[in-house]
């Protein structure tokens, strides 16, 4: 048995842009590779976000499409050695791209239709992708959260609602 997956047209265009310029915004994806059609943000997602969203609507600049990628996302999710490029940092993902032609390309009828415009991903000091296509490599691996100075953590248990005025 696999597990199920299903296309929506539900979003609205002005809600997705007001959401992802949101500066606490973390981007990622949820798609499941099942099947022969699997949802295109699977492989559509970041292109989309660094081709659509920052390069052709301007909401953000492509630094800012980083690191809603990466940094933010590493630190809300108490990743402390990950998310930038920095001395004491775990080896990061690289994605070699061309700004100006990368693009999400998956349509719904071709959802593994390879991005425009990535040229090579470096997983882990392992060349994953390079020329159009996989390489083989696999070098991903569980991360554990780590404590992390810059992230507050959410009370657990009872909500807690503010004082009412």
């Amino acid at each position: 048995m696999q597990p199920g997956t299903a296309i929506y047209f539900l979003m609205d265009e002005n809600d997705v842009r007001r959401i992802l310029a949101f500066d606490d915004t973390m981007i990622g994806s949820d798609g499941i590779p099942v099947g022969e059609k699997p949802h295109p943000r699977l492989w559509g997602t970041f292109p989309r976000v660094l081709g659509h969203y920052s390069r052709e609507v301007r909401l953000f600049p492509l630094e800012t499409a980083v690191w809603k990628m990466t940094g933010l996302t590493a630190r809300n999710f108490g990743l402390a050695d990950r998310g930038s490029i920095a001395v004491g940092q775990r080896r990061p993902t690289w994605c070699c791209s061309t700004p100006a032609t990368v693009n999400d390309a998956p349509p719904y009828e071709e959802p593994t239709r390879p991005a425009e415009g990535i040229h090579t991903v470096i997983v882990n000091g392992g060349v994953a992708w390079e020329g159009g296509r996989s390489t083989g490599v696999r070098r991903g691996r569980m991360l554990r959260r780590t404590p992390s100075a810059h992230r507050q953590e959410r009370p657990r248990g009872r909500r807690h609602d503010p004082a009412p005025s």
